[in-house]
Order: structure tokens, then sequence, then C-alpha cells
């Protein structure tokens, strides 16, 4: 049977999503009230079944997990199990997920027939890639109860806040999306999952690639009450309002993808005049919720074991910034992560009397938008074309006078058609207004690491004297 045979099957999917999240959402909604010890009980009840289930299913897991007792395992001290990296899981892909139809190619197949809408498999999974901040090329699959899930703990706590208030309209609140323009991406997804009116909330895309005029244009002609999109963007969009060139006056503000400094804040919330909410969400799974205008990120304890680490990997106190951030997924059980490294920075903040989730505040880096005169490129435009080439494993994007310079890093044994990609790369910064762009695409053997750090600077902007 063909994988993704079924080319008309999101429909049909997406109804039974949503059939789903009418019969989750209720549970979701009540877990942002429950206490530790709450938490703590159905954590262990989770991660019992996702370990039995990873262990029978995934010759990967049955691999590094074998002569461990895995019953004497508790959520709350995770030390005996081995850590999981994007490396790993990318080498032994087909390994890992636990349908033993699906394999890497015919998931990289999903992703790359991917437009606006995610191309199923097998009628039951949809795949996302993500780059992040890390410029580390991952695939991630989702099951209905995995995609349940996600959607819910990024949205329950303001369903809720809007049901309190009575605000929902029939067929769903709707908000502005500026943000991925395919379904390749996480964000990318809620619109097409939302579509149809069935669901509380109603995403109307508006991608970030487009010429900054036409996102103000698309925005007033929705007219939405929620907007929504990475900050970088919402707070040149709160600009425009100030000085009277966008007409929109939404009653909420969430930030996404990138993260939301202090200053972003403050330009985000004086231009639009409304509450600020920020997310904090990974395609792997772990996603959280700020309440309105504050900065401290309640995250979906309920659903992941999170532990804050340090580069050896021990734990590191409340009020300390850790440098990895290890995530197990309780309720992914297709494609299992169990202690897997996630290079972001938490600092653990002291619980809420009111319920029992972990806290913290995210301290990520924003990525630079390459700024060429008038024109400005975001780096999600660049990042949309790169997550389609499954033999990039890293990348750096250097900006020159009118374009990019991208040196790439290919998995083992792979090819790079370098003037295709350098031509796609061209046109989507030809998109955003940029005419006349060039794109220069280089195949290298490594990165140059920052040598305190060890990171690498995936997007550097031009120096302009």
């Amino acid at each position: 049977m063909d994988a993704i045979s079924t080319r008309t099957g999101f429909a049909a999917l997406r109804e039974r999503l949503q059939d789903r999240q009418r019969t989750d959402l209720p549970a979701q909604i009540e877990a942002l009230g429950w206490s530790a010890e709450r938490i703590a009980e159905v954590r262990r009840a989770r991660l019992r079944a996702l370990l039995g289930h990873a262990v029978e299913h995934s010759p990967f897991h049955a691999r590094r997990l074998a002569g461990i007792d895995l019953d004497a395992v508790e959520p709350g001290d995770l030390t005996r199990l081995p850590v999981m990296t994007k490396a790993e899981l990318m080498a032994a892909y087909g390994d890992v997920v636990t349908d033993r139809r699906l394999t890497r190619r015919s998931v990289e197949e999903a992703i790359a027939a991917t437009r606006t809408e995610p191309v199923p498999l097998f009628d039951a999974y949809i795949a996302m890639a993500s780059g992040g901040s890390s410029g580390l090329r991952g695939v991630f699959l989702f099951d209905m109860a995995a995609l349940s899930a996600f959607f819910g703990g990024l949205t329950r706590a303001a369903i809720a806040r809007l049901r309190a208030r009575d605000a929902i309209p029939p067929g769903g609140l709707p908000m502005a999306m500026v943000a991925a323009g395919t379904a390749v991406h996480a964000t990318g997804c809620a619109a097409p999952f939302t579509a149809n009116g069935a669901f509380p909330l109603r995403v109307v895309p508006v991608p970030v690639s487009l010429p900054f005029g036409e996102i103000v244009a698309r925005l007033e002609e929705i007219g939405a009450p929620g907007l929504y999109g990475y900050p970088s963007v919402l707070a040149r969009l709160a600009a425009e309002r100030r000085a009277g060139r966008l007409r929109l006056s939404p009653m909420i503000v969430t930030s996404t993808s990138e993260t939301l400094t202090p200053q972003l804040r403050a330009a985000i919330s004086a231009g639009f005049e409304a509450p600020v909410v920020d997310t904090f969400g990974s395609t792997e799974g772990l996603v959280g919720t700020s309440p309105p205008d504050d900065d401290v990120i309640v995250l979906n304890s309920d659903q992941c074991v999170v532990e804050l680490v340090d580069d050896d990997l021990r734990p590191v106190p409340p009020g300390t910034p850790s440098t990895r951030v290890l995530v197990t997924n309780l309720v992914n059980h297709l494609q299992p992560l169990v202690r897997y490294e996630l290079t972001d920075s938490f600092v653990a903040v002291e619980p809420d009397p009111a319920h029992g989730h972990q806290r913290v505040r995210v301290r990520g880096r924003i990525d630079p938008t390459f700024r060429f005169g008038d024109t400005e490129v975001p780096p999600g435009v660049i990042r949309g074309v790169l997550l389609r080439r499954p033999e990039i494993v890293e990348y750096q994007v250097c900006q020159r006078d009118h374009g990019i310079t991208v040196d790439a890093v290919l998995a083992a044994g792979t090819t790079l058609d370098r003037d295709c990609l350098a031509e796609r790369l061209a046109a989507a910064l030809a998109g955003t207004g940029l005419h006349g762009a060039t794109a220069d695409v280089r195949v290298v053997g490594g990165l140059t690491r920052d040598a305190q750090t060890g990171k690498v600077r995936r997007f550097v902007p031009a120096v302009r004297g």
C-alpha cells in the first residue's frame, strides 16, 4: 500500500481530529487546574504506557532501554534512561517509529508533497519538519492522540478564557496568523485543521513570506479579533498601527515561534493596545502558554516530562538558566521521544499555588530579519525552503549585498542539487519584494561553532557601514 496514496484524505483526517478534540478538550481544560500530586499520578501511568509501547514496537528504544527496570523509573527521576538527540533520531528514523509500515522515505515524500494542507500517511498520521533555531532538521510524526494533545496544549487556556466570557461565536473565533505559509511547519497546520469552523478557534493564514505591504492589506481585509504571529513581525505591525498605516484592533495578540523579548513585548503591547500572550511550541510536543501580559510560560506538564539541565546533563536549580531541555513526550506513542534533547534555555519559576504545572521563562534567541533597504526578509522565509531538503542536516545563512549565501552540511552519502535549491531560495526572497535577489549554496563539511558556547549562528546579517 502506498503510504500517501490518499491525497484527498486530509478532510477526513481533520474531521476525525476534531471529533477527538471535542472529546478530549473538556479534560484538557480541567487539567489546567490539576495539583502537582494529580499531575504526578497521571504522568506515572502515562510514562509506564509509553515505555512499554516503545520497547515492544520500536527497535531503537528496545536496544537503548534493554536491561533497564522500567517499572522502577519515575517521572521525577529519569536518569536511568539514556538521552536521545535529534541526530540519533534522524539517523535511525525507521527504527524509532512504532508503526513498522512507516519508513523515512515515505515520511519525507509526505513532507515534500505538503503545501497548505498536510498530506496524511495511511490516512491516519501527519508529518511535520522542524529546523528551529538550531538549524538541525528533524521530522516528527503525529497520530490522533498526539495531535489532539499538541493543539489542545496550545489552545486550551485561551479557549477556557474565551468560554468564561462567552466570547466564542458560531464557527469559531477568527484569528489571523502571520506565520508559516506551508503545513510543513507546525504554525502552518493551524489554519487547515480549523478551516471548517468546527473548532472554537478558526485560524486564517497570512503567510509571513508575503511582502510586508500585502501582509498589512490582508490583515485589514480579515479584520480578525485575534492576531497570532512571530514577534519580530508583530512588533513591526504594531509600529504600522501606531503610524496609522494598519487599521486593526485585535482584542488579544499571541506570540509564537520566536523569543518574545521584553523590547518586542513592549512594542507589541503599545502598538496594539491589547493583552499579549506568549507561547512556546515545539514540534516535539512540548508546548506552553503564558497568561495575558505575563512572561512566565505554563508548560503542558500533564503531557510531557521536562528536565532543565546544564551541558553535563545535571539539573539546574530554579533561577538558573539551563543550557539543555530534556523532553519525554508522554502522549506520542507513534514516534516515542524519551529524554529528547532540545537546545533551548529555560529558567524554572517557583510553582503557582493555583496548579501544579511547571512554569518557566524562556531564554531562547531570536534569529535576525535580513534588511535590504526598505525590504525585510524574515528568517522563516528561508527556513521554509531549507526544511524541504532532507539531505541538509545543518545550515548557516549569511546575508550578502543583494541576497544570501547558504552553507549546507549534508547527510552522509547524499548529494544536493545546489542550482535548484539556489533558484528556490532566490524565488522565496523575490516573493518578499526583494527583486533580483541572489542565492548561493555551498556544500561544506562542517560549520564554525562558537568556542565558548559550542553553538552556531544560523542567520548572520551583513554588517553595514
